[in-house]
């Protein structure tokens, strides 16, 4: 028998804080399986918790949007991701069919019906038990799956900071923006560090020494790149995010560009050091994009952290010399977030490393998204429930969309520079070499399916 730190007796066999997306599917995916499960929710407890974003206290609350974006299986990477979660009966995707609303080819809900449908599959579980309940602090012992979220209350947050040695998880965080290798104009842009610095450590790891790829610009360009990025139309804080500092290293590129008509030049855009190999002179600055996946398909413009609306950051990065084409995987943003270091603190099980009892799960892991979020539940809950069975775990073929994000979140993302991500092509192997641009989506995706296919049967 066991029993809780103030003396109940334990009858659950995993505890899931969390009830957003990534909990209830990682409830979901154990009861149905007959695992007894503790869903613990602050809202609609007795102290009326509520985090600043949420306006009820239904599970599985959309916040931001009630789409859940493409549903497009043969040609974009989040409507194959609702493809395989499909497969693997994700209570979101079913939830999401009966709340349905038109949207085109984009998944929208009725807000409303797509939560009591979640609620209501989840409370017909007769192995579930729903606690109305805040909980302050990771616990010691018992398997345990945090699904806090991004707006992880202050208590439970400090906790997970002390388990992982963060020295704190609530802060705008920066992200640049993120753009496909092979949109970038290599007749342009060169390959180089600054003072070719860093070349003994590049080598060790397999690189040549030349880790950047360097967009150059003259003085005018840059001048009227400044002007533009001041003009530019850029979104606004909401109210409960007004009063949170930057995070060191996070400033918005905007910000610099309003301290004056050289900071950027100082700063990210700095040109010393960098010769470029077709004048032989340093540029009057540049733009630096680094390598951002173990595969090289990904690059983050580094230091371009912004609020620019991601319509305008289209518009003006383009004005940078190589990105005229540029395809972007992920816009730059700067936002109130709580996620962990992953690719350093978590295993390829999601288990923290230092706590194995203790798996994360959701946007608390770093991606970024509705249905990536319960992308992260659901293969947590699978996970989990193959511990409990005292089966091996399979992780999904790295080719499948849930493959690809797991690898990502679990590893193969660089995580000295680690941020919040959607599921993209980039972060699939590439496909072979004689697959043309235009047949690229379609090859990811028929390949993804039959790799799929081929792993359903662990999940029987």
């Amino acid at each position: 028998m066991r029993f809780s730190a103030n003396g109940d007796r334990v009858t659950h066999q995993i505890h899931i804080i969390g009830g957003g997306l990534a909990g209830c599917e990682a409830a979901w995916q154990l009861a149905r399986r007959g695992h007894r499960v503790r869903l613990s929710e602050m809202r609609g407890g007795a102290e009326g918790e509520r985090s600043p974003a949420h306006q009820t206290d239904d599970l599985a609350e959309l916040v931001c949007s009630n789409s859940l974006r493409s549903d497009d299986d043969t040609a974009n990477a989040v409507g194959l991701l609702h493809h395989e979660m499909r497969r693997c009966d994700s209570l979101i995707m079913a939830a999401a069919e009966q709340a349905r609303v038109p949207a085109g080819s984009a998944l929208a809900v009725d807000r409303a019906v797509f939560s009591a449908a979640i609620h209501a599959g989840l409370t017909a579980q007769p192995t579930l038990e729903l606690v109305r309940e805040r909980v302050d602090a990771l616990p010691a012992a018992g398997m345990t799956i945090v699904a806090t979220g991004p707006l992880t209350a202050a208590a439970l947050a400090e906790s997970i900071a002390g388990a992982t040695g963060a020295d704190a998880l609530a802060f705008f965080d920066a992200i640049a923006p993120i753009v496909y290798r092979e949109s970038i104009d290599m007749d342009v842009a060169w390959m180089a560090s600054r003072w070719d610095k860093g070349a003994e450590a590049s080598l060790a790891l397999g690189g040549d020494g030349r880790d950047y790829i360097n967009c150059p610009m003259d003085r005018d360009q840059y001048l009227a790149f400044r002007e533009e990025i001041l003009a530019g139309d850029k979104t606004v804080f909401r109210e409960w995010e007004a009063n949170t500092p930057y995070f060191d290293g996070c400033m918005p590129v905007e910000v610099m560009a309003e301290r004056g008509a050289d900071t950027l030049r100082f700063g990210p855009m700095k040109p010393v050091g960098l010769d470029n190999p077709r004048t032989g002179r340093w540029p009057h600055a540049v733009v630096q994009l680094r390598q951002d996946n173990t595969l090289g398909t990904l690059w983050n413009m580094v230091g371009f952290q912004t609020k620019l609306k991601y319509a305008e950051q289209q518009r003006i990065f383009r004005m940078i010399p190589g990105l005229e084409n540029a395809e972007f995987a992920r816009f730059g943003g700067l936002h109130r977030n709580t996620f962990l270091n992953s690719p350093l603190l978590l295993d390829r099980q999601l288990r923290l490393k230092t706590a194995p009892h203790v798996r994360f799960a959701g946007q608390i892991t770093g991606c970024e998204g509705y249905v990536e979020s319960a992308a992260m539940g659901l293969l947590a809950g699978l996970m989990a429930a193959h511990e409990l069975a005292g089966r091996p775990w399979d992780a999904p073929p790295r080719a499948t969309a849930l493959g690809a994000l797991l690898a990502h979140v679990t590893g193969d993302a660089e995580a000295a520079t680690y941020q919040p991500m959607n599921i993209n092509f980039g972060l699939f192997p590439p496909p072979a070499a004689e697959v043309k641009k235009k047949q690229r989506k379609a090859a990811y995706t028929e390949r993804a399916k039959a790799d799929l296919l081929g792993w359903l049967p662990v999940l029987v």
